[in-house]
């Protein structure tokens, strides 16, 4: 968007909430900074600048708009689409990385030099990656002054900051305001404000996620629905509440979609329940990922719509996002339970894991009692007690070897891996293959192009719809579909019928 200014001109003169989060208005008469779709009125072309991160629009001087509130916009997909060190180190960044492990930290993950990674980040988005942190503990801390009863000073910790002056500069730097000032502010634009509750020494935070219309949740839920685990997932209705383990504690999640109208961004309400505040950022951060909250359906509508067979499919549910993942970990652990075997064969068995070697929590509801297990807990119990694992000899070798290789770290699967790396390491563990590959990518790394050929339900799928019959055939059809295989593998696996087919993967 940035290279075309005057695209970027005619998107904010349409107030085209689409293009909210792929880049940022400045306006240099006001001092301030906008999304794309402000409601005020449109300044000349001459008195804006565009900018790719509302870091870099802040380190021109300028504040946020008190009326749009750009710094609440959903992500940019542009860095889920890429896999350059730029979106890799972004992807880390939104994830909380730089707060926990620093620059520095951020570099070594990256294998760059702290010097070379400034420069990269620098040169594309005008700020380097503790400009872009400080942006993002900036949101954090207006999100807990307005949604919680929180102490000023306690938030300035919690958000990730290393000092109270530090908080305070920024606060006014960014809002024009002091923290005190934004929760007066707050209470006074919400007339009931509801209290914020406390849940056994959990602090809960109500919050909104905004997603890019068109959004359809429901067949999110449905899957998420047909996967859950005892004792770490739970459905009710439409509403999802599972426990997260997070850098300095753990979490209790719930996400509900909003009933609204279809008019402006859709929402997503989210209860948080952490023992630890500062993983707000890492938080919100994977519910957004859970959920796709950041992809830019439009596009990818405009891709697929007109698609041979899959065409129909787009057209008649164009807001279908693709499931993502809370917990590489997790998902890999998951992902290889389930070859070859129904999803509720693979949800039982995984659920028996949980209960076995999952830890505690130890203040629960009844519902929610674990956390998935962590790869030492799960080598442990391996070692111990082998008939724990409900599996043929051969995947429950592949299961240890997996949770080897994420222990001595040749093998990390968070979203700042290479993805072309991720599947060679995958691929090198006996009794991984393709299908599990890709299905840990997709989910996982966010790729939107992932694509599992050897999968029984998109086989069945793409025989339904007359496209192909063998897997060579498949594998040469999708390929009509890049860059969006991943999407178009959602809209096959929502054919009736097809989505509770057994899965298989060719690792021998």
């Amino acid at each position: 968007m940035l290279e075309d200014p005057e695209r970027c001109y005619q998107a904010i003169q349409s107030k085209d909430p689409r293009f909210d989060g792929w880049f940022f208005v400045g306006v240099l008469t006001t001092k301030i900074y906008c999304r794309p779709s402000c409601p005020a009125q449109t300044p000349k072309r001459q008195n804006v600048r565009f900018f790719a991160s509302s870091a870099s629009a802040q380190q021109a001087g300028l504040r946020a708009c008190r009326r749009c509130r750009p710094d609440a916009t959903p992500g940019s997909p542009e860095w889920n689409l890429r896999a350059d060190i730029v979106a890799r180190a972004m992807r880390l960044i939104r994830d909380g990385f730089v707060d926990r492990e620093g620059v520095n930290g951020l570099a070594k993950r990256l294998s760059y030099s702290e010097r070379q990674l400034n420069r990269l980040m620098t040169a594309e988005l005008g700020v380097g990656p503790l400009a872009l942190a400080q942006a993002q503990r900036s949101q954090t801390a207006r999100l807990l002054l307005e949604t919680t009863d929180l102490s000023v000073t306690d938030i300035a910790f919690a958000a990730g900051f290393r000092s109270v002056r530090q908080y305070n500069e920024t606060i006014r730097r960014i809002f024009a305001d002091t923290p005190t000032g934004l929760r007066r502010r707050s209470q006074r634009a919400t007339a009931l404000r509801p209290e914020t509750p406390h849940s056994q020494g959990l602090q809960s935070l109500h919050l909104r996620l905004p997603a890019r219309r068109p959004f359809e949740p429901t067949p999110l839920v449905r899957f998420l629905s047909e996967r859950r685990l005892d004792t770490l997932e739970t459905i009710e209705g439409s509403n999802y509440r599972r426990s997260i383990r997070l850098a300095h504690g753990y979490g209790i999640l719930s996400l509900e979609p909003s009933k609204d109208t279809a008019v402006g961004p859709a929402y997503l309400h989210l209860q948080l329940q952490l023992s630890d505040l500062r993983d707000l950022n890492m938080a919100v951060d994977r519910c957004r990922q859970l959920l796709d909250l950041d992809a830019d359906p439009v596009a990818i509508y405009d891709a697929l719509h007109n698609q041979d067979a899959l065409g129909p499919l787009v057209r008649k549910n164009p807001g279908l996002r693709v499931p993502g993942a809370v917990d590489g970990f997790e998902l890999a652990v998951r992902a290889i339970i389930g070859q070859q075997v129904s999803v509720e064969g693979a949800r039982t068995v995984a659920s028996r894991l949980v209960h076995a070697a999952g830890e505690e929590l130890p203040q629960t509801d009844d519902t929610i009692t674990h956390l998935f297990p962590t790869p030492s807990a799960l080598l442990k119990l391996a070692t111990a007690q082998p008939e724990s694992f409900a599996m043929p000899t051969r995947r429950r070798q592949t299961l240890v070897r997996l949770t080897e290789c994420v222990l001595n770290d040749t093998l990390v699967l968070d979203t700042g891996v290479d993805p072309v790396e991720l599947r060679q390491t995958l691929q090198s563990i006996p009794g991984i293959g393709p299908w599990t590959s890709e299905y840990i990518a997709m989910r996982v790394l966010r790729d939107p192009d992932a694509f599992m050929a050897t999968d029984l339900a998109i086989a069945r799928a793409m025989v339904t719809l007359g496209l192909a019959t063998s897997t060579k055939e498949i594998s040469a059809v999708s390929n009509r579909w890049r860059p969006w295989r991943s999407y178009a593998m959602a809209h096959l696996w929502s054919l009736p019928r097809v989505s509770r087919s057994k899965m298989t993967d060719t690792a021998g």
